[in-house]
């Protein structure tokens, strides 16, 4: 809790937070903050909607390539869009907001008002539509360009130089990225920055030339196209984009971190809505522990300031408007808006150089229910304002940007600097960071930097390291983290390692991009009561492969070569029946795309499949195009597989992972099966989410009895484990922890379905399983005294629910051919080496079910 400051203490943010949605149904403006709902990131802990998502949209976030680098070029570069068609169900019309289909012809038109307007296409988003970045500086040529361009890299690789350099202080132009409406219905950022570009586009004014001569202004115009012509938060696939950095699943986010990479930019705006009054970060604690944070607070505070005085001085009241005073929760809340995880937009771009970044929440709620049920005038009435609250926050910071671009460079230097030398963290106190009021011992969260991380290589004899590691260090490469490979064996720290490992040396500029992605992360359940969002996420513990942290050591002398990617894995022996191994997502892709071209393949009792020699060529193509080794065998296999057709009432993330393996998924829901559902094309039902027996009716019940009777049921959580209860499947108690708990913990694997799997998972909302009855098998199980490597777990107010309550207890359960998940081995598509785990559970579960009724 705060302990000092400046101005009198609000009450906590969960409290405070109860007027962020601004949503009243009265119309008179003074009660637009009297809705006392809370606002969260996320919404419920507990996701209970099934997804829809077309398979079409999953194809396009697995296939869809962002451009990567451009030849530099001067500036205007001049882009003519072609339309797109009208679209009379756009959400953004009803709101007198800018549709989606009339963002080209505008841009068309921005940049024919002077020289200073480019526009650029830096992908397209999961539903197909052009995702556009526009650029706002004054001309440059090829050859300026070029200076920048070689500026910009001096600044991250070599910034001792860049630190002493004249020509940096005196001509690189500060790079400002605004980032608009990565929630779908969160839509004015969109219009505001349209209207700033205008505005930039054809100014006069002596400031306006010295920003545009000093700066580089990039604007995504809409972050989440297919988000804001449904009017809603998420994309087509159903993610909420603002969680997916550490992933990078979708096109969208991977467009974003690209920009970011080849911008590298100083200053950030993730406009949001709708906090009433506006609020605008820095944020309470925690605090990510791998920033250089006290070159962000500083930043990122000040420019708070401004941005708080801009919007105050629109002169929007309570009792006129609706509108209450900005707020700023670093200062004015205790707990509950943190910065902890690294998968919002502006805690992300810390990791890239970006020393003041800060999501905005703009004031009044015209989404949800709010867009449905007030009349269109007041809806008109409250996006106008967040117009212009959003227009402020922009100018103001564009203000800030002028009058301080020395200090943002040269800090934004000093981060990079003390990543490659291997400097200590500055810790956070009155005396590092003037100027901030309210500094505490709670703001403190530094961490211990290793020397290097090393992910061995996977086989001795070959060097291949298997696809978990390349999957892992091509991730790495993708975020901006260099990575080397050992060209022969080496020693480090007292251990040797082989030939083909991967080094992370971690004197590097990103090194806190490395770390945080690394890194088993921290048991924060002490430090506050309630998190914004997840507060564990470790690659190295989560992603499958073998990621040894050396803390000390030397890498002088070392046979190190740095990457641009990871080795390839693809291998098929010339001879013999073929092994493979079912161990990660990229060998259970293959494996289904063998089943889809009817190759016989079969179980062996490894938990691996043996595929037949006479298939060696679709073998050699599903290793080409997932990156898997087979092996030579003469193992002959037992049951034969065959393609499965899954039925799943599963999260968004559920069902993106289930197609990245390869399955054939058809969505469920409650709806779905209450409509008449056609059974007889599915082999098993996964339920996680959006489907309650309770609420079918008597003939969708009967027709849902009737499949499980002789078919596979997968469960996850609470929905899962609900259905399983009621069918009278497995004889188990399921128990619900804390709801709001979430985080990596260690885990046992006992049995065939986690037969492979990391000793650690994934939880959220955790859930474990007691009194098994009669053949029941425990799989896994929470790991013995506390569980909880990184997150925050706590009991509940009686004590139950927390982690020592998991402790031991079975976290999946199998038997008559069904499985339980307590774990979330699909989370958001991110824990790739948990993702094994559903896929054996689906062919387990569908296999023997069919040797049940065939039988």
């Amino acid at each position: 809790m705060r302990t000092t400051r400046s101005v009198p203490a609000r009450p906590a943010l969960i409290a405070a937070l109860a007027l962020a949605t601004a949503g009243s149904l009265l119309l008179t403006p003074g009660a637009a903050g009297a809705d006392q709902k809370p606002v969260t990131r996320e919404g419920p802990a507990v996701d209970d909607r099934a997804a829809q998502a077309p398979a079409s949209a999953t194809r396009r976030a697995l296939t869809e390539d962002v451009p990567t680098g451009t030849t530099t070029r001067a500036y205007p570069r001049r882009l003519v869009l072609s339309p797109d068609p009208e679209n009379p169900g756009d959400k953004s019309l009803k709101l007198g907001l800018t549709p989606y289909h009339a963002i080209a012809p505008e841009l068309n038109a921005l940049q024919r008002l002077g020289d200073r307007v480019s526009v650029e296409v830096t992908g397209r988003s999961a539903g197909g539509h052009r995702l556009y970045l526009v650029t706002v500086t004054a001309p440059e040529t090829t050859r300026q360009a070029r200076a920048q361009e070689r500026m910009r890299e001096l600044i991250r690789d070599a910034p001792a130089a860049a630190a002493k350099s004249r020509e940096i202080k005196r001509d690189y132009k500060t790079p400002v990225f605004v980032n608009n409406n990565i929630h779908g219905n969160e839509w004015e950022g969109t219009d505001a920055s349209l209207r700033t570009i205008e505005r930039l586009a054809t100014a006069k004014d002596a400031k306006t030339r010295d920003l545009l001569a000093h700066s580089r202004l990039y604007f995504n115009i809409t972050a989440n196209p297919d988000g804001r012509i449904a009017g809603t938060r998420a994309n087509a696939n159903g993610f909420d984009l603002n969680r997916d950095f550490v992933t990078a699943s979708q096109p969208e986010t991977r467009a974003m971190r690209q920009i970011e990479l080849g911008t590298q930019p100083a200053v950030l705006l993730d406009l949001h809505g709708y906090v009433n009054g506006t609020l605008i970060e820095p944020t309470t604690p925690p605090h990510g522990e791998n920033y250089e944070y006290d070159l962000f607070l500083k930043n990122t505070y000040a420019n708070a300031l401004g941005m708080e005085s801009a919007v105050n001085a629109l002169g929007y009241t309570p009792a006129k408007d609706g509108v209450e005073a900005a707020q700023i929760p670093f200062r004015d809340q205790e707990e509950g808006w943190d910065d902890w995880p690294p998968i919002f937009t502006p805690q992300y771009a810390a990791f890239h150089g970006t020393v003041a970044a800060h999501t905005v929440e703009i004031p009044l709620a015209v989404n949800n229910e709010e867009y449905d049920e007030l009349p269109v005038p007041e809806l008109r009435r409250r996006s106008a304002i967040n117009t212009a609250v959003a227009g402020a926050a922009i100018g103001a910071t564009l203000a800030h940007v002028r009058e301080h671009r020395g200090t943002l460079i040269t800090d934004q230097i000093e981060v990079f600097r003390r990543g490659a030398t291997g400097a200590a963290q500055v810790p956070v106190s009155a005396q590092t960071v003037p100027g901030v009021p309210g500094i505490g011992p709670e703001d403190v969260y530094t961490t211990r930097f290793p020397r290097a991380y090393v992910i061995p290589a996977g086989d001795a004899r070959t060097q291949r390291s298997g696809p978990a590691a390349a999957r892992l260090v091509d991730h790495l490469i993708a975020n901006d983290v260099r990575v080397t490979r050992a060209t022969h064996p080496f020693r480090l720290a007292g251990r040797t390692y082989p030939r083909g490992s991967y080094v992370v040396d971690m004197h590097q500029p990103k090194r806190g991009m490395a770390n945080v992605l690394l890194a088993d992360g921290r048991d924060i359940s002490g430090k506050v009561s309630v998190m914004y969002d997840i507060s564990g996420w470790s690659l190295g513990r989560l992603w499958g492969a073998t990621v040894e942290r050396v803390p000390s050591g030397s890498l002088r002398g070392a046979p190190l070569r740095a990457i641009g990617e990871a080795a390839p894995v693809a291998r098929v022996p010339a001879h013999g029946d073929l092994r493979l191994r079912l161990t990660d997502p990229r060998e259970i892709a293959a494996l289904n795309s063998l089943l889809r071209q009817g190759v016989a393949v079969r179980r062996a009792d490894d938990g691996s499949v043996v595929v037949p020699a006479s298939a060696r060529r679709a073998a050699r193509t599903a290793a080409r195009d997932h990156d898997v080794s087979f092996t030579a065998t003469r193992r002959t296999g037992t049951a034969p597989l065959h393609r499965l057709r899954v039925a799943a009432a599963v999260t968004p993330g559920e069902l993106f992972a289930l197609r990245e393996m390869g399955f054939d998924v058809t969505p469920v829901s409650t709806a779905v099966l209450n409509a008449g559902f056609d059974w007889s094309g599915t082999d098993v039902l996964f339920v996680s989410a959006g489907l309650e027996h309770a609420d079918l009716t008597a003939s969708a019940r009967q027709a849902l009895d009737a499949f499980l009777d002789g078919h596979g049921l997968v469960g996850r959580g609470a929905t899962g484990a609900a259905l399983n209860a009621a069918a009278g499947r497995l004889a188990v108690k399921p128990v619900e922890g804390n709801a709001d708990a979430n985080g990596v913990v260690k885990v046992t694997n006992t049995g065939g379905i986690t037969r492979g799997a990391p000793d650690h998972g994934f939880v959220y909302a955790p859930l474990w399983f007691t009194d098994p009855g009669p053949g029941v098998r425990v799989e896994q199980s929470y790991a013995t005294g506390n569980p909880l490597v990184a997150g925050h777990w706590r009991p509940l107010p009686g004590g139950t629910g927390g982690p020592a309550a998991a402790a031991g207890q079975a976290s999946v359960v199998s038997g008559e051919h069904t499985v339980l998940f307590g774990t979330e081995p699909l989370f958001r598509d991110h824990p790739k080496g948990e993702f094994p785990q559903v896929a054996r559970a689906l062919f387990t579960v569908a296999h023997s079910a069919s040797v049940k009724e065939s039988g």
